[in-house]
């Protein structure tokens, strides 16, 4: 929560790999905290060592909510993920995990497979 907060944007939320170990869908282990906040926001103040920023326009499907914190949903963080480059073995274990545990319908399931495997065809 702290994370979010510093950002001191009311749309910033917890995401990337942050948000799939939030979520417990996937071993990753990210050595900072991965909060995006909307594109048109610039950031300048201290103490963000922390933390890794990304910029993107979010709807509001796009956000859920973990530990009363705002957090992107699972379907989201692994999009967010595929495009930032996380291990393709991690992604993989997310998205039978996501799907496995309820978070992921099946057609989210196979639209993120594909994504996936495109990435790992380049």
């Amino acid at each position: 929560m702290l994370a979010v907060l510093w950002t001191r944007a009311p749309e910033a939320c917890l995401s990337h790999e942050t948000a799939l170990d939030a979520y417990g869908i996937s071993d990753v282990n990210p050595n900072r905290i991965h909060v995006t906040v909307g594109k048109q926001r610039r950031l300048r103040r201290t103490g963000g060592d922390d933390y890794v920023i990304h910029y993107e326009d979010l709807v509001p499907a796009q956000i859920g909510w973990w530990q009363e914190i705002p957090t992107v949903t699972p379907a989201t963080a692994i999009a967010q993920c595929i495009v930032y480059g996380t291990p393709t073995y991690l992604l993989r274990q997310s998205i039978e995990r996501g799907h496995a545990q309820g978070y992921l319908k099946t057609v989210e399931r196979d639209a993120l497979g594909e994504a996936l495997e495109v990435r790992h065809d380049r």
